[in-house]
């Protein structure tokens, strides 16, 4: 299964480069990086990116990243993927371009 990560390209790229993503500061705040299924990403686009530019989406084998992914219950009730450490650059499959749609939520497009 496919997981996803939100973020900021530049973010990306510091991270690409050093070879490892420590998560954004509400990661670092709540002591994992949040992911999200390709069913709950647009909605977490929604959220949490409405009005930023510039993002990518990070896509993750989630069996790459072993017992270090929890799958735990968000404030709604639905269980969401938190990684517990930095995610290695080199786990990662894809990076995508995320743009604005007309009201501002980034287009994520088809992640199934």
């Amino acid at each position: 299964m496919r997981i996803y990560k939100i973020l900021p390209r530049a973010d990306w790229t510091a991270a690409h480069e050093a070879g490892r993503y420590e998560g954004s500061p509400l990661d670092l705040q709540d002591g994992f990086i949040h992911f999200s299924t390709a069913a709950q990403a647009q909605e977490t686009a929604r959220r949490h990116f409405a009005g930023q530019a510039d993002l990518v989406v990070l896509e993750v084998e989630a069996d790459d990243l072993g017992e270090a992914l929890r799958w735990e219950p968000s404030r709604g009730g639905e269980d969401f993927p938190h990684l517990y450490g930095a995610l290695a650059a080199s786990l990662v499959r894809y990076v995508t371009q995320a743009p604005l749609g007309a009201d501002g939520t980034p287009v994520l497009g088809d992640l199934s």
